[in-house]
């Protein structure tokens, strides 16, 4: 079932919302945020309808090209298992071959995003607390608006490491000219609003609500940013939340979480989520689905990734579109083949699913956090800290109908991850991570010839770990914002 928050609004509503979020103009850079937190209540924040509709436009940047639909997906071209295959030109080459500079246009667009979506959350955080309306519906607006706003900061500080950090008092006292936390800070800002985000959402949402984020959502991220610190014991413990609860629980297959029928089934943790005729053309179906069944084609699987299923592993077919696979098209069958792509032969399988009139379907929404990514997390975790991981791998095994494994290993934990998430946004991260960790040496890693399509790269540590923050910003500031080592 498909949610209903961001796309049947009333009109008028629509129309109030845009306004007071907008009143200054459409300003999309941090240093030139409205500062949407001083908008007076005769305008808006009048009753329970406002507050939801404040809320859902939280959600919308994610949905833009820039927020999480295209610019997020290129970070993970720069990883082993895929290439860059669109028509973006530099900004995408650069990010693939580790060339880029503070410059680059996808590093800018994206910043500017999750600060738009840290503005909104902190618009509902000022300003839904003084509307009279129902608890159950305030505790859910705020904690929605906690866990988007953790979020992004969450985001912004596996991207860029150090950033500023803007909360409620700055919006009230429009101090938007901030200098860079840490990224102990920031971790702790993201951590902090999951947290309360987690005390406040209900445990699932009901049918009407289908979509909107849970208390899954939050101690599932709560999860990845403990494994990030590598914090073994807390991130057992918030992953355990999602594991031993049965609103989690694993879709029956694999296929399920990609399907539109099943696409918001209890494994899905945190979605974006998509409906065709309602949101923009620019969803990751256009930008995954290869040029031959309908969409763009930006991102290709190459052979390695291919290479790496086990020879019986289910999750092959449904991940990755091969030569000579039958793709059903509503009433029609085509045959893939290499000419369907532009590079590769190969396409993600993922963002793929067609109307019954055999287009290619904007309606696939488009998962950031299943409850299987925190198995694995909380798996590794375990291994990690010198404790057995197997019960919480092997569910993901055994899912995927495989055999079992015993006293599992780090290597298993690699392999598994790399397969169960390929084309989801982890793996660049992933091996950055376990690089810090002494586990792997990505340098070599990312010099080894992958093919005619994924040549060796130079991963310069610790540069590369993180990105440039934008000229752009660093210009606004006049001096305030230092860019991060090494740029």
């Amino acid at each position: 079932m498909k949610k209903n928050i961001l796309y049947r609004r009333p009109l008028a509503v629509i129309n109030t919302l845009l306004f007071v979020l907008f009143v200054s103009g459409c300003q999309h850079d941090l240093l030139d945020s409205t500062p949407y937190g001083q908008t007076t209540s005769d305008k808006f924040w009048r009753n329970a309808d406002d507050v939801v509709a404040a809320t859902n436009a939280i959600y919308s940047p994610l949905l833009d090209e820039d927020g999480f639909a295209h610019t997020e997906y290129t970070f993970d071209n720069s990883s082993d298992d895929m290439v860059r295959s669109g028509d973006h030109g530099d900004a995408e080459a650069q990010l693939e071959l580790f060339t880029f500079n503070p410059s680059n246009s996808h590093i800018a667009n994206t910043w500017s995003t999750k600060y738009e979506v840290i503005s909104r959350a902190n618009a509902v955080l000022i300003n839904a607390p003084s509307v009279s309306m129902d608890k159950a519906t305030l505790d859910r607006s705020l904690g929605e608006a906690y866990f988007l706003r953790g979020f992004a900061y969450w985001r912004l500080a596996v991207i860029w490491g150090e950033v500023p950090i803007l909360l409620e008092a700055d919006v009230k006292a429009n101090n938007f000219n901030k200098a860079k936390s840490t990224i102990a800070e920031v971790q702790a800002q993201a951590e902090a609003d999951f947290i309360k985000a987690a005390e406040l959402l209900p445990v699932v949402q009901d049918a009407a609500n289908l979509g909107r984020v849970t208390k899954g959502s939050a101690y599932g991220f709560l999860t990845k940013l403990y494994v990030y610190q590598q914090n073994w014991s807390k991130a057992i413990e918030a992953g355990t939340k999602v594991t031993s609860n049965a609103s989690y629980k694993l879709a029956s297959s694999f296929e399920d979480n990609f399907m539109l029928a099943t696409e918001n089934n209890p494994e899905i943790l945190y979605s974006l989520q998509y409906e065709g005729g309602w949101t923009t053309d620019d969803s990751p179906a256009f930008y995954h689905t290869p040029g031959g069944l309908g969409g763009w084609g930006f991102h290709e699987p190459i052979q390695d990734l291919v290479n790496e299923f086990e020879a019986n592993d289910p999750r092959l077919a449904y991940t990755v579109f091969q030569p000579g696979d039958e793709v059903t098209m509503g009433s029609s069958t085509h045959t893939f083949e290499v000419e369907d792509t532009r590079l590769t032969g190969y396409a993600f399988r993922k963002y793929t699913n067609f109307t019954e009139s055999g287009d290619m379907s904007q309606s696939l929404n488009a998962p950031w956090l299943r409850s299987a990514d925190v198995y694995l997390l909380v798996a590794e975790a375990k291994i990690r800290s010198g404790q057995n991981g197997d019960t919480e791998l092997n569910a993901v095994r055994v899912r995927a109908h495989l055999s079992p494994k015993t006293n599992a290993t780090m290597e298993d934990i690699m392999h598994e991850r790399r397969v169960e998430l390929a084309g989801e946004n982890d793996r660049h991260q992933d091996l950055m991570r376990w690089d810090k960790a002494g586990l792997i040496n990505i340098v070599t890693h990312y010099a080894l010839d992958r093919g005619p399509f994924k040549p060796g790269r130079t991963f310069i540590k610790p540069k590369h770990y993180y990105y440039p923050i934008p000229q752009r910003e660093i210009d606004l500031s006049n001096g305030v914002l230092v860019q991060n080592s090494n740029y």
